[in-house]
């Protein structure tokens, strides 16, 4: 257990400075909104899980797995969030990711180590697969929570819903593709709640936190391992290392 506590604790090393910068903004943006507004417990839950939900996509950034932690905990403020919202499809967007992203990778021992040197790029019949699935997702998901919910704003919520799905699909399959998909959610989930905003059906921590992810995933195309060689080779020289000295404690 210990030393499954360091390995979580050497996973929020080593990130690229920019991510450390977002991510103090992020937490900046987000107290001055709590505290210039009427603190009730679901904005302090907004507020944890807002904290939470960006250190997850700047270790996925990061291409460290620590993200399956992270993202599961501020999975379970976002679902009471959603729920508050009648933003149905954003529960299931949660639950989707803890089910194909957060929950795998806390059980997939291959994904945990040097995830880096393991990067993926789409070949022209995924990009068919990916986009026709997403197409396929928001048409059904859009339908159904219209049919049997009364959720507001069904089809805004089926179209960041059907992109997020797939995104985390293809996150844990290890396509860096997976960043066009994240720069889509992230527009998507933007508009979403800023319209439930507007409409008195939410917070605009989240709006807020949807933008910040935005910001993450345009600096995934730069600085990310995910796409920069140089900075993948630095992870993976990093993370062979301290399994080495791992080994060497063990011994």
């Amino acid at each position: 257990m210990s030393n499954y506590i360091k390995f979580l604790s050497h996973q929020l090393k080593g990130w690229p400075q920019q991510n450390y910068y977002l991510f103090f903004f992020s937490l900046g943006c987000q107290v001055m909104n709590l505290v210039s507004n009427n603190i009730t417990p679901l904005t302090v839950l907004t507020f944890i899980g807002t904290t939470l939900g960006v250190l997850c996509v700047l270790a996925i950034n990061a291409a460290k797995s620590v993200n399956g932690w992270l993202g599961i905990l501020s999975a379970i403020c976002f679902i009471i969030t959603g729920y508050a919202a009648k933003n149905y499809l954003s529960i299931g967007e949660q639950i989707a990711y803890m089910i194909t992203l957060d929950i795998p990778v806390l059980l997939s021992a291959s994904w945990n180590v040097n995830m880096a040197a393991k990067i993926r790029k789409f070949t022209a019949g995924s990009w068919s697969i990916a986009v026709i699935a997403t197409l396929i997702v928001y048409g059904v998901s859009g339908y159904l929570i219209q049919a049997l919910t009364d959720d507001p704003r069904p089809w805004i919520d089926a179209i960041s819903f059907s992109i997020s799905l797939t995104a985390g699909v293809i996150c844990f399959l290890r396509f860096n593709n997976q960043y066009f998909w994240w720069v889509a959610s992230g527009l998507a989930q933007m508009v979403l709640w800023f319209i439930s905003f507007r409409q008195g059906s939410a917070t605009l921590a989240m709006f807020i936190n949807s933008s910040i992810y935005l910001a993450n995933d345009v600096l995934a195309f730069t600085i990310s391992p995910w796409y920069n060689k140089k900075e993948r080779a630095r992870v993976v020289a990093q993370e062979t290392k301290y399994a080495a000295n791992l080994q060497l404690d063990k011994n």
